[in-house]
């Protein structure tokens, strides 16, 4: 039986949907997800405005407080965090069996999969608008055409980094398992890339750091961001996080093929 295009609209708003009323009735996720970025805005970049206040950050050839420049990296750590809670939400999902219900619709597995993928991202995009706003009330002065100019490099970021957290849920079988493994991925993503501090500085510390945060797509993700955030294209980063979108993707759907992948090792799909 031919599944026609009004189908697969109605299944991804429906899915997308689920996932934005979840994130409305739990608010203290919004709460959480503004205090983290808020508290490294304020604190972390008044601790280090003195040593890094005034600095030339290619490629603006401009002098730009320190509070601006890492604005893009904790818009870029909003969407790696709600990439993994999504994720932790799949893995619940499927000690559930909702997320079982989800894969046997008469749909391909992996629109079902990038449609699970959608919500996430959109609630990560609200997320991100709404930190910007609060920061540009409190003085970060980025510029207001590029809150247009980011849309396309948040969502592709988004997914990007959703597709990273959905295939690491396929490896883990328990939900009490999955923190651990949170951990062991967002914080060597999050600090061996340019969020914090520029390429170009942490080459003069440390050659090796600068390779693995060459490395790095989160890295990309970030530069994506703030190129955007300035009306600009960054060509390189572009490539790289939409390269690393379509391999953890595929990675991912063959991981929940109940057949083929990680999934038909055992555990519940």
């Amino acid at each position: 039986m031919s599944v026609t295009a009004p189908a697969y609209l109605s299944a991804l708003r429906g899915v997308v949907w689920r996932e934005a009323l979840r994130f409305l009735q739990q608010r203290e996720r919004f709460l959480a997800a503004m205090v983290r970025p808020l508290v490294w805005l304020f604190l972390f970049a008044a601790g280090f405005r003195a040593a890094l206040g005034l600095s030339i950050i290619p490629p603006y050839q401009t002098y730009i407080t320190y509070d601006i420049y890492i604005a893009p990296g904790l818009v870029a750590m909003i969407q790696l965090f709600n990439g993994m809670q999504s994720s932790l939400s799949m893995v619940y999902d499927r000690e559930m069996g909702s997320m079982r219900v989800l894969l046997t619709a008469p749909l391909p597995r992996w629109f079902l999969l990038l449609a699970r993928l959608s919500g996430g991202v959109f609630v990560s995009i609200l997320q991100a608008y709404a930190f910007l706003a609060i920061a540009y009330l409190f003085g970060v002065d980025l510029p207001l055409w590029g809150m247009v100019t980011v849309f396309p490099a948040l969502v592709l970021s988004g997914l990007m980094l959703g597709a990273l957290g959905m295939l690491l849920s396929s490896t883990v079988k328990q939900l009490e398992n999955f923190a651990g493994v949170m951990n062991f991925v967002i914080f060597p993503m999050f600090f061996a890339s340019s969020a914090l501090f520029p390429l170009w500085k942490i080459k003069e510390s440390s050659l090796t750091l600068y390779q693995v945060c060459s490395w790095n797509p989160f890295t990309h993700a970030v530069e994506l961001i703030r190129f955007a955030l300035y009306g600009e294209l960054n060509g390189q980063a572009l490539v790289i996080v939409a390269a690393a979108f379509l391999t953890f993707l595929l990675a991912a759907v063959w991981a929940y093929d109940p057949s083929k992948g990680l999934q038909s090792r055992g555990g519940r799909g």
